[in-house]
Order: structure tokens, then sequence, then C-alpha cells
């Protein structure tokens, strides 16, 4: 199938009737309007996510896949930042809501297949409980990806808010929004001598705030972030989100291996 357009919000009402199929994939950006420190702007969940999800949409259409981008959602659960002023969010609750609303709403159309793209680690676990009840709500066949940034290693597996990759990203993404003369490093010392209790991925996860920190909201060092390093890291990201969106296409739960 081809189409001027992906932009699923671009289509008339008969034409997304007629276009879409049980085999559409639709992808739903999601970000955050949140602090990010001095030097990156309160959008920049929602930047990354918006402009990934363009690029990586386009990349799989392009590679004979029927994928398609519906408008981003910008306010979701950034409560961990609730104490700066700019952060603009919503509760889980109401997150989860909206979620089964387009849920619900994709349901009435053809496709059968929602994809999250998401920009925010603040929705990981919502999303995650979305996947399911929009499974067993609606029938669709729901996943989601993330746009994923690394850390640096001198930021001790800390930088994950406005850190080195996420301020590269965004130096590639748009250099107009980034601050170099606030770039300050902003690890606290002995936070990585723990063994157990740590972030996404450790034994022991706690509940935190950005202001817990000491670093003014931010988690990571941005002083040797370049646009290089954050051009190199959206190729890789277009790159894996194709060969997801692939893998998706021909997902069997049931069987029938890859």
């Amino acid at each position: 199938m081809s189409a001027s357009t992906r932009e699923l919000a671009e289509l008339s009402g008969p034409a997304l009737d007629t276009m879409l199929t049980p085999d559409s994939i639709v992808v739903l950006p999601v970000g955050s309007v949140e602090h990010h420190g001095a030097h990156l702007p309160l959008a920049t969940d929602l930047i990354m996510a918006d402009e990934m999800s363009v690029r990586a949409v386009d990349a799989a259409a392009d590679s004979g896949l029927d994928v398609w981008r519906l408008p981003p959602l910008a306010y979701t659960k950034s409560d961990e930042h609730d104490w700066a002023p700019g952060t603009f969010w919503i509760g889980a609750d109401d997150l989860l809501a909206t979620l089964r609303g387009i849920g619900r709403s994709l349901a009435r159309t053809p496709a059968r297949t929602l994809v999250f793209l998401n920009g925010h680690g603040g929705n990981v676990a919502p999303l995650a409980i979305a996947l399911r009840e929009l499974r067993r709500l609606h029938g669709l066949r729901t996943f989601a990806l993330s746009v994923a940034v690394p850390s640096a290693p001198e930021e001790s597996g800390l930088g994950i808010h406005g850190g080195w990759g996420e301020t590269s990203l965004m130096m590639h993404l748009r250099p107009d929004l980034v601050a170099p003369e606030h770039f300050a490093r902003a690890i606290p010392e002995g936070l990585s001598d723990y063994r157990r209790i740590g972030f996404a991925g450790a034994s022991v996860q706690f509940g935190w705030l950005s202001d817990d920190f000491g670093c003014g909201g931010v988690l990571g060092d941005p002083t040797r972030a370049d646009a290089a390093t954050g051009e190199r890291l959206a190729a890789d990201f277009v790159r894996l989100a194709v060969e997801s969106f692939e893998e998706i296409s021909r997902f069997d739960p049931a069987g029938g291996g890859a």
C-alpha cells in the first residue's frame, strides 16, 4: 500500500476506512512536558517521541510496511517533577483513561495493531498496564517501545534525565532549544555504590522525586554531549524501530516463531 501521508489525522474519515486494513500498524507517540534542568526545554521528551516517530514510521513505510502515525500525546505522568514550575502532568488514572479511549477509538477502524512509541520513563508503567487492558477490552494487538538513550561511562549508570545521551539527541533534533552554557554535571555522590537499589533494571527499585538527589532535577552529565552523538543515536533508534515494526507485523504469540 502506498500513501502520500503516513499521518493518520491528515486522512478523511472515509479515506481512513478504505486505506487501513487489519494488518495496519498504528503508532502513538507518547511524550511529556516536564522540567529538564536549565539546559533543555520542557518539551524534551515530547520532541524526542514526536520526531523519532516521524522518522521511524517514514522509514518503515519506505521498506514496505503498512505503518501509520497518530498525533503525539503530550500530557502524561510526570508527577516526579511536580515540584518544578513548567511541569504539566496528569495522574496515572487519567493517563490510563486516555489510553483506553484512544484504544477504543482505534478499535472502530479496520486497524488492529497499536504501538506506543514512548519518550518518557515515567510513562513506562502506565503503558504496560494499557497494553494488557486494550488487548483484553478491544482485542487489539498492543506493543510499546521507547526512545531509550544510553548513559556515558562517566555517568555511572545514572544518566537518566537530562544527561549525555538525552542532551546529545536534542542537540541533533532541536539544537536551537539546547543551552550549552547551562551544562553541568549532576551525578549524586555515592548513589551508584548501592548494589541492589537503583532505577530500571535494578533488583530493588525505589520511589523518588527528581528533587531528591540535590542536583536541580537533573540526573546525568551533559557536559560531553554533542550533536554527532545525537545523530548516531537517532539513526540507531530508527533502525531498531523499523526492525521492531517488521517483527510486530508478523508476531504470533501462539507460535509460528520468527
